[in-house]
């Protein structure tokens, strides 16, 4: 597996996983303010062990457009605006490019054959444009490395959620149940050549 191309913003670098990262994953998701619009029923992360889990499975996807970053900012203190010297940039989030699994009557729920961009930041990024810049960049992969369609699903009260779709030009197709078994808004956008 050749590992998770490495895309860059003008602030952020979304970067592969790695096992060090566990301590931000488990602050990230054991937020009730983080997990609540995902799943059907939302669950905070209880340890430690869960999410080295999560990182070794988002890092075994073995996709060669599909990816689950990491994504750091460049400066240490870009929100405060004073960088610490020698004090690693910290985390903002995840950006999830993947295979979106369809409704279905059996679990494991199988691929819908469909591409889905998401994002789960930490609340401390909330409000900054983070979300934003990071899909923008993930969404441009997906086309550029050839996908014709990508589609992304909120939580019908994630409002936030649904104006990064907005502002990352994906359009509202309304409401769904073909993915996750169940409704969501529904957001699509499509490759350059495919307009």
């Amino acid at each position: 597996m050749g590992g998770v191309k490495i895309l860059e913003t003008e602030r952020l670098i979304l970067r592969q996983w790695d096992l060090k990262d566990a301590g931000f994953v488990l602050d990230l998701y054991s937020r009730w303010k983080v997990q609540r619009f995902i799943g059907n029923h939302p669950q905070i992360m209880r340890d430690r062990v869960e999410a080295e889990e999560r990182i070794r499975a988002w890092r075994s996807m073995d996709h060669p457009v599909h990816a689950v970053w990491a994504v750091q900012l460049k400066a240490p203190n870009h929100v405060q605006g004073n960088a610490e010297r020698g004090k690693p940039a910290p985390l903002a989030g995840a950006l999830l490019l993947k295979s979106i699994p369809a409704s279905g009557e059996s679990l494991p729920l199988q691929p819908s054959g469909d591409t889905e961009i998401g994002w789960h930041f930490h609340p401390s990024y909330w409000g900054h444009g983070f979300a934003t810049e990071a899909a923008a960049a993930a969404l441009t992969h997906a086309f550029e490395s050839g996908l014709d369609k990508v589609v992304a699903v909120t939580a019908p009260a994630n409002a936030a959620s649904q104006k990064v779709c907005l502002r990352i030009g994906m359009v509202h197709r309304g409401q769904t149940d073909r993915y996750y078994n169940a409704v969501c808004e529904l957001f699509e956008a499509q490759a350059p050549h495919q307009r």
